[in-house]
């Protein structure tokens, strides 16, 4: 059984991809469980686990319940924990800070000063862990983050984790004018492709007018040309199935915890300052 917080994200149609190639070759059914808020985890459970025969669970992207904790004693009933973590549960996640530090140096090294970030709702730990490593960054360089630059979603619709966000949130900085930022470190792809649709929208281009690189490196990214930090999804998802084998064979070994380093994939959207800038005084000429 997997546990997912929504199912209509590209994040998770690519990880849960790698899951089910895992259980197919084995003949394992996969259930999926769509719940709003992880307080629903012990409801929808139970519902499940009367209604058919469920092996164990994999549990996303949420943090898990401690009164779930406290009621999971059983061994024989493995929980493998994806893009969140438990120090009980087998886990597998993403160091979601150094992804976002190494974006942010990548704009660093293109001779960007005046970069912001376009984050998701910081109710959402993903979003507050990148604002970390954005942070980090900058302070290493010994930049100043202008505060009307560094910008997040209100939206609590996928923890603003959308192209509907994204979109919302580049109106703010357009709004900024001529004190836009040269780049942008954006927290996922998904909310680039609508910060691109919205820079697109006013005669603004990308990378010509301002930097972009985001976050996931899910299959809409190759398309759009976007630089972005590659999650290793399908691996995840894979590797997320063969720990829960493994689990169902030796429910009494230690628990073990990878984290992936996300991988900086550059394309189209990030261009250094200096080139810019021949090509405004290109354009002036």
């Amino acid at each position: 059984m997997a546990v997912i917080p929504f199912f209509t994200t590209f994040f998770f149609m690519e990880i849960l991809q790698g899951v089910q190639a895992k259980l197919s070759e084995v003949d394992i059914d996969l259930i999926l469980v769509g719940v709003n808020h992880p307080d629903q985890l012990e409801e929808s459970m139970r519902h499940h686990i009367h209604r058919s025969r469920v092996d164990g669970m994999l549990f996303f992207s949420m943090q898990l319940p401690e009164k779930f904790v406290a009621q999971s004693t059983s061994p024989r009933f493995p929980v493998v924990l994806v893009d969140t973590n438990h120090k009980r549960f087998d886990s597998l996640a993403v160091d979601n800070q150094e992804g976002a530090y190494q974006a942010t140096k990548h704009l660093i090294s293109l001779g960007h000063k005046r970069i912001g970030m376009l984050n998701a709702n910081l109710d959402s730990v993903p979003a507050r862990e990148r604002l970390r490593g954005f942070r980090r960054a900058m302070d290493e360089a010994g930049l100043v983050i202008e505060s009307t630059l560094v910008k997040s979603s209100k939206s609590t619709k996928l923890d603003g984790f959308t192209r509907e966000a994204g979109f919302e949130v580049m109106q703010q900085f357009i709004t900024l004018g001529r004190h836009m930022p040269s780049a942008l470190f954006v927290s996922s792809d998904i909310q680039a492709a609508g910060a691109l649709a919205a820079l697109a929208d006013v005669g603004l281009r990308c990378p010509q007018d301002i930097s972009l690189v985001g976050f996931d490196d899910i299959e809409l990214a190759s398309h759009l040309g976007l630089t972005t930090m590659r999650q290793p999804l399908f691996t995840m998802g894979h590797l997320a199935a063969e720990v829960l084998l493994a689990r169902l064979d030796s429910p009494n070994r230690e628990p073990v915890h990878t984290m992936f380093v996300p991988e900086l994939v550059v394309r189209k959207t990030s261009r250094s300052i200096e080139s810019r800038l021949r090509s405004t005084r290109g354009s002036a000429a």
